[in-house]
């Protein structure tokens, strides 16, 4: 399934969101792609907000990860692997006991630890063209 939003406005973000997290469920990993600065981050945080996360969400490019916990004290985890040159960087960190723990796991940058297995995840690719962001969409 493909969904696609067009947001001209930050404060459509949490309706997209909320849209976002009704459709990927049970769904609890989503891999998010696109440029350097196109929204990843801030699209995260909004979709942090919607699962009840009141803690400041922040990209965790230096510490490729950072744990929140959401409005019944789950944690949801957030990877920043853009650092990372290859999958055993992911290896390394224990990605596995993340992504398989039934939490939320938002990752930025999935494509530089390519070859990764998954758990079934849903893929969010996010574009600007300097006048609002595609949000594109797609799960089984």
């Amino acid at each position: 399934m493909i969904r696609e939003w067009y947001v001209t406005d930050e404060s459509m973000l949490h309706e997209v969101a909320s849209e976002v997290i009704d459709s990927i469920q049970p769904k609890r990993v989503i891999l998010l792609s696109g440029g350097l600065g196109v929204g990843k981050t801030t699209f995260i945080k909004a979709l942090c907000q919607q699962i009840g996360v009141e803690e400041s969400v922040q990209s965790p490019t230096f510490s490729i990860v950072h744990e929140y916990r959401c409005g019944n004290n789950e944690p949801v985890y957030h990877f920043d692997f853009y650092r990372l040159k290859n999958a055993e960087g992911a290896l390394d960190l224990g990605y596995e006991e993340y992504l398989y723990s039934g939490y939320f796991c938002f990752i930025e940058w999935p494509g530089q630890v390519a070859g990764l297995e998954w758990p079934p995840y849903a893929e969010l690719a996010i574009s600007h063209d300097g006048e609002g962001r595609k949000i594109s969409l797609k799960h089984e």
